[in-house]
Parts: C-alpha cells; structure tokens; sequence
C-alpha cells in the first residue's frame, strides 16, 4: 500500500523522484504538483478503497456469502439513483449529492432487506433479491438519464464510471471524516458481527442483539458506499473482491475487516495508477479498470461456488 501510495506521488505528466517527494511532504520542498493535486488522488484511492472493502466485509458477514457486496445487490446503484435526483432535480452541490446518495442507499438496502426477510434472514435469498433490484433500479437510473438534459446527461454518465480524477483537498475533508465515524463504529462491533457466524441461536445467547447490530452495520456499509459514491461515483467490485483477498491473506477465519479494508486500499490504488499509464496521458476513470479486473474475479467466484454447490 505505501509502495504504490509512493508510485502514485511520482507518476504523473511528469516524473517525480522518490527523493524529491519524501522532501515535499517533510515540508522541506514545496510542489503544488505533488502536495495539491497527487496527493489527494493518492490519500483518497486508499481511504475510500478501505472504505468499499469494510463495506463489501461487513455484507459478506452479514450475508454469510461471499457474493453479499454493495454493487451486487443493488446499494451502490442506488446511491448512485440519489445523487442522479440531486443533479437533475436539486443545484447538484456536494452536500447535496453526499445526501442524496446515501438516502438512495439506505431506501434500496431497506427494500431489499424486508423482501429478504419475510419469511426469516436468509442470506442467500438477499444476495439473489439484491440482484434482482439492482436490475431493476439500473434500469431506473438510464431512465433517469436518458430523460435529463443533455449537459446534466454528458455529466452523469462520465461520472457514473467512477473515477478519482481531479478530487482536491476541498472534496475530501468531510468525506474522510464520514469514513473515519463509520470505520470507528464498524471496529467497535466487529467482535460483535464476528459471533453471528457461529449462528444465530449461539449469537443470541452470548448477548448479541441481532436486530439492533445488523441495523447498524448496514448503516455502515451503506454509509461507506454512499460517501464514496458521492465524492467518485460508484467504483464496481473492489468492495466484491477485496473481503475475500483479505480472508485469504490473512488465513482468518470469517471475514476480518481490517485485511479487507488494506486489500480494498491496495486494489483501488493499484486500479487507479493502472488508469492513469493505460492510454496516458489521458487518464481513464478507476471504474473502468477495477470492473475489468472485477468481472474476472465474479466469473473465477462464481464457477468456484457451482462447483461446490
């Protein structure tokens, strides 16, 4: 993670030292370049990629399946649904769009999580619910687009990418301070999530309030996704793969979130610098990549999990 956290702060239209960088930030040599414009990109690939990869953790706890992510049943489409009515209806400000987004997350999550439990929590009856929203409310969002006016349209669709290009200082502080809350909230009840595993019955019976913990993770994960997808738009698949990178790397069993937040960091930076060297010096959106690199992971996982089944 600092090795490419390093690479990012020296790539660029032009090339930096690694030794000219250090000194930029001990502050003993100034660059607008380095300091205002790398640096930002640089810190949020690696804040809001441990953000989607607590996110896509805390629904694969909950959901007990390593196919329980944001972007597959259906949260990120619909933070992306909100911040799509915040730029066609309201001015499109940040505040507005941060509202918007989560609001967006949290209706689609709440429909999805009462049509799962109608008739008891069932994790594999979210994820395929999930999936048949998320259709669904795409399907909302290129209605949303195709009828907003062309300007509004041209933007929302490059931002729908996600993509992490000309984020500043300015974009940033509230966002990180959002992630900071939740990922504070998200390692104080980890302990808490981690019993779920062992069942319900058993989770119940070492004091564990089911109901009131998977409301709060879900705020959580819906939180971390929503702010991330207000600030970049939705970034597909880092919150899919990185939780069960993470697992593997670190031979844990459930789905730890501090690997999973380091494994998303590292997966979103690595796109992100990816996007940037594939058709320089134009620099492709992040989203781009890491749906490329993540549709062959979701084709990997999902031949794996037939063949066990």
């Amino acid at each position: 993670m600092l090795g490419l956290g390093l690479l990012g702060l020296c790539y660029g239209a032009s090339w930096a030292s690694p030794g000219r960088v250090l000194a930029v930030l001990a502050g003993s040599e100034h660059s607008v370049v380095i300091r205002d414009w790398r640096l930002p990109r640089v810190t949020a690939g690696l804040v809001f990629g441990a953000a989607l990869g607590v996110s896509g953790a805390v629904f694969q706890n909950l959901t007990r399946n390593p196919l329980g992510s944001p972007d597959v049943i259906g949260l990120d489409a619909g933070a992306y649904t909100g911040a799509l009515v915040a730029l066609t209806v309201l001015s499109g400000t940040s505040a507005q769009l941060a509202g918007a987004s989560v609001l967006g997350g949290l209706l689609v999550s709440a429909v999805v999580y009462l049509l799962s439990a109608d008739r008891g929590f069932s994790g594999l009856r979210l994820v395929v619910i999930g999936i048949a929203v998320n259709a669904m409310v795409t399907a909302l969002n290129s209605w949303i687009v195709l009828r907003a006016e062309l300007e509004v349209a041209i933007a929302a669709v490059g931002w729908s990418a996600g993509s992490l290009n000309g984020v500043d200082w300015a974009d940033l502080w509230v966002p990180f301070w959002v992630i900071g809350v939740l990922l504070a909230l998200a390692a104080v009840r980890s302990r808490a999530m981690h019993q779920t595993l062992l069942g319900d019955a058993l989770a119940v019976t070492t004091g564990v309030s089911l109901n009131r913990l998977r409301l709060l993770m879900v705020l959580v994960g819906v939180g971390c996704t929503a702010t991330v997808t207000a600030v970049a738009g939705p970034i597909a698949f880092i919150a899919l793969a990185a939780p069960q990178i993470g697992r593997r790397l670190a031979g844990a069993p459930g789905i730890p979130l501090l690997p999973a937040a380091l494994a998303g960091a590292v997966l979103l930076q690595g796109a992100d610098l990816i996007a940037q060297m594939l058709l320089a010096p134009v620099a492709l959106p992040v989203g781009v990549v890491s749906t490329a690199i993540g549709g062959c992971y979701l084709i990997w996982l999902l031949t794996k999990e037939v063949g066990r089944a």
